[in-house]
């Protein structure tokens, strides 16, 4: 079976300045986002209400500093609250890994929230805008935890012919979960939504859209990866993971039935 490479976290060391894999998988999501994104101002009802590339550039910045803080927050409260309570300055070594998707999503709502306020843009058309730049991001997040070797799955049969054996955890055979959600809550959703949002679509559909395919994705990929904790609900055990995707599972419905039933489509500019 396959045993994980256990590469070294550490790309290039220069000294005492060191690149760490983990960052370079960001900076990747970053110029996918940009790189994306030129594709997508060229759809007719993306141009067609003036968006322009400057945009994408300035909301990034809003986005980075969105997902940076509440990534690592996130992380912080939601996963590991107890260990950061007593390793405090451990909560800004975010090169180490350990960024929270879901505190992260929450960072950059805020974050642009206040960027659409700034440019006098509708907050819904900034999010149905850069919802389908999101996923290839994400994806990239979660090959740079593969590379770090961390957030292993659960046993897997011996006979599955890509199960993987964890060194850095026992010699066990694994399911290679980050890669599972790489693909499917990043390059899967990626596609469905990049299909979805060619035509134009009411007001918060694309973005209520992202979130309910997300939400969808990490709930079906958890089952595959070791459970930050759990709990019991009726007797099944849900975890972390899971417990935090279903309120987007929850409200990526109800945005999209609101968008459908009370939404019109965006005026263009």
């Amino acid at each position: 079976m396959l045993i994980h490479p256990m590469p070294d976290p550490i790309a290039l060391q220069i000294g005492p300045l060191a690149i760490h894999w983990y960052g370079l998988m960001y900076m990747l999501a970053f110029i996918l986002f940009l790189a994306v994104g030129r594709i997508r101002l060229k759809q007719a009802h993306i141009a067609a209400a003036g968006w322009r590339y400057e945009h994408l550039e300035d909301m990034l910045f809003y986005g980075v500093l969105g997902v940076v803080v509440g990534g690592r927050l996130g992380e912080v409260l939601f996963y590991h609250p107890e260990y950061y309570s007593e390793h405090l300055l451990e909560i800004f070594a975010v090169w180490k890994g350990g960024m929270s998707f879901h505190g992260g999503f929450l960072g950059v709502l805020l974050a642009l929230a206040i960027w659409s306020k700034k440019s006098g843009r509708n907050v819904l058309d900034v999010y149905d805008l850069i919802a389908p730049l999101v996923p290839l991001g994400y994806a990239c997040g979660r090959i740079g935890n593969f590379i770090n070797a961390e957030l292993w799955g659960r046993v897997a049969d011996p006979s599955l012919p890509w199960a993987m054996i964890w060194p850095n955890v026992d010699q066990l055979p694994r399911h290679p979960s980050p890669i599972y959600q790489a693909l499917v809550d990043g390059v899967l959703a990626f596609i469905l939504l990049w299909i979805y949002a060619r035509k134009q679509r009411p007001r918060l559909a694309v973005g209520a859209m992202y979130v309910l395919l997300y939400g969808c994705a990490r709930f079906f990929t958890e089952y595959f990866r070791v459970p930050d904790w759990t709990v019991d609900v009726v007797g099944v055990q849900i975890s972390a993971g899971q417990v935090l995707s279903v309120p987007m599972i929850i409200f990526g419905i109800g945005a999209l039935y609101f968008s459908y039933h009370f939404e019109k489509k965006p005026v263009t500019a």
